[in-house]
């Protein structure tokens, strides 16, 4: 049986996978295309100085950028997550309950106090992030403080804490931000492509930049989830399991998902779907298209298979 050094040695490695995959798979695709472009519509691309030299030239760019991009996003993405959760930053003095339970679920596991951060939001979600658990933070929304009770509200807590702990914090920091620069340069090549081509129908340019639109954002909303999901597919029942053995009381943690699954949505993630994978729940509104996708994806197992598996383990306490 895997034990949580094995976890976090796996996690790492996980990490170094996914910093290579990103790239690498961007850099197939885009071949892809242009192979397809070339053999199914005729486009002369080797006897096109312009476009010969793009076809090797964007891979190795968006490679170079998309390692900055990320090492950037490793130390400052915390951060960039947190306000793009509205989350506000508690002392001990405004939520000195919440704090307590922190406190002795960090003082049990030997973890470094992680910042807490309240999302100015009725429902009920939370999220850790971080780099690794001296630099982590633990994110609850005002409904889920308010509508649990205090041994389901640590239940999650030591979820959270899980997650800090094997550091899948560090796993999704980096998924997040590889999908969110592929879907941020898709959503530039487009501008730029429709722009030149408004000025210029004749524009060969134009048609490279709407191309590479394509590609990224084929790649941000398909590609990079799917990588997302071949790295990890059991960090939240683990993460369940380790929390419920932090507090003795997985009924609690149970009650909560429970409760948690009537009102899940954060609407300041609506428009950050990237980040759905972090919560302990899909934040995002049911009717969206891309939640639809990330739950047929399985970010998150059915939330019964995890009440049924919490259940399970309160009748060996």
């Amino acid at each position: 049986m895997a034990t949580t050094y094995d976890h976090i040695a796996q996690n790492k490695r996980r990490t170094w996978l996914l910093v290579l995959l990103f790239p690498a798979v961007f850099a197939l695709l885009t071949w892809g295309v242009f192979f397809l472009l070339t053999q199914v519509f005729g486009w002369d691309v080797a006897n096109d100085p312009t476009m010969n030299s793009w076809l090797y030239m964007v891979p190795v760019i968006c490679w170079i950028v998309a390692m900055i991009w990320i090492a950037v996003s490793y130390f400052t993405g915390d951060k960039l997550l947190l306000n793009s959760a509205d989350a506000i930053p508690v002392t001990q003095k405004d939520q000195p309950e919440i704090y307590r339970l922190v406190e002795n679920l960090c003082i049990s596991r030997r973890l470094p106090l992680p910042r807490i951060y309240i999302m100015d939001d009725e429902s009920l979600n939370a999220f850790a992030t971080g780099r690794d658990p001296e630099h982590a933070s633990l994110a609850l929304t005002k409904g889920i403080v308010k509508k649990l009770d205090r041994m389901e509200l640590e239940g999650v807590i030591s979820h959270e804490l899980s997650h800090i702990e094997n550091r899948d914090i560090r796993l999704m920091l980096i998924t997040v931000a590889g999908i969110s620069f592929f879907t941020f340069a898709g959503e530039i090549c487009f501008r730029v492509g429709l722009s030149s081509r408004g000025r210029n129908s004749k524009n060969s340019g134009a048609g490279i930049f709407l191309v590479l639109g394509i590609i990224c954002s084929l790649y941000g909303l398909v590609f990079a989830p799917l990588i997302r999901l071949a790295v990890s597919r059991q960090r939240e029942y683990l993460a369940d399991a380790t929390g419920a053995l932090m507090t003795r009381n997985p009924k609690a943690l149970a009650n909560a998902l429970r409760k948690i699954s009537t009102d899940s949505r954060v609407e300041a993630l609506d428009k950050r779907a990237s980040m759905a994978a972090m919560c302990i729940e899909n934040p995002l509104a049911k009717q969206n298209l891309f939640s639809w996708m990330t739950g047929l994806m399985a970010t998150h197992p059915p939330i019964q298979k995890r009440i049924a598996a919490l259940e399970e383990m309160d009748r060996g306490y």
